[in-house]
């Protein structure tokens, strides 16, 4: 059993995300949870969520989709979308971006903290992004208290200080693909402790792909779940456990919603 805790299902059709949902439940995927990047894409994932019992949702304003100011009006709407559906179990796109042509730094600052604050006020983990911007990430997540929820630091390419960094926050690592083809990665991957390590695929509709097999899904979360125990040197029905097991604490109360969508008996 796998938890992918990462995806973008809601950029798919509606079409497609039936059949992605298919695919990783055939190879023990149970559930996905969708990041929103913008309001309009976290009610989707929402809406989503309740037509398959395995797709949960984040509520979340990506750092390079900031085109506004960050309002008490953006906070409600997103608290609103937050508490809709019991699915919602992550405050999930939300970091910074400082690579060029990214939006105003300052505008992504507030839009950070201000979702760290809805994150504590839910009691909601968080799912975070970060690009060229790990020294500032870190301090803002440890000024507006981040611990107190914890989460993902999402798609993680760094090294062995940084995710050491994120570990002694209360975050856990997210492995992805990447593993698959990185040397520095894989040298990195193989000194993080299990226990502090989840994964997820990052999953979007990738058309610069000439063939939409090859389009990274959900399913191939195996794929990264065999590579880490290969790096680890476990067994991989070992990493499956670590890594559910951490999801579980990771999500802490919200790990009941999932167990009622997917886990537990019905009738």
């Amino acid at each position: 059993m796998f938890i992918d805790c990462h995806v973008h299902l809601d950029t798919f059709s509606d079409t497609e995300v039936g059949e992605v949902m298919q695919r990783a439940d055939e190879v023990g995927v149970v559930a996905v949870i969708s990041a929103g990047t913008t309001l309009a894409s976290s009610l989707h994932s929402i809406q989503l969520s309740a037509m398959y019992p395995g797709f949960f949702s984040g509520v979340g304003i990506h750092p390079m989709d900031i085109r506004e100011d960050f309002t008490e009006l953006t906070y409600r709407q997103l608290r609103s979308a937050a508490v809709s559906s019991d699915k919602v179990i992550v405050v999930s796109e939300i970091g910074l971006d400082f690579m060029e042509g990214m939006p105003d730094r300052a505008m992504q600052y507030h839009a950070f903290r201000q979702q760290v604050r809805l994150a504590r006020e839910l009691d909601m983990p968080i799912v975070f992004h970060s690009r060229e911007s790990h020294n500032e990430v870190f301090r803002v997540l440890k000024e507006e208290r981040a611990f107190d929820v914890g989460g993902v630091m999402h798609y993680f390419q760094g090294d062995l200080e940084t995710a050491i960094r994120a570990i002694d926050l209360g975050f856990y690592i997210s492995l992805a693909r990447p593993l698959l083809r990185l040397p520095a990665l894989q040298a990195t991957a193989a000194n993080i402790p299990l226990a502090s390590i989840v994964l997820e695929t990052d999953s979007a509709p990738q058309p610069f792909k000439s063939k939409r097999e090859n389009w990274t899904e959900p399913r191939h979360i195996m794929e990264v779940a065999q590579k880490l125990a290969e790096l680890q040197e476990v067994p991989s029905e070992e990493v499956e456990k670590a890594v559910t097991l951490n999801m579980r604490e990771m999500l802490g109360m919200r790990w009941e919603s999932l167990e009622r969508h997917v886990m537990m008996p019905t009738g």
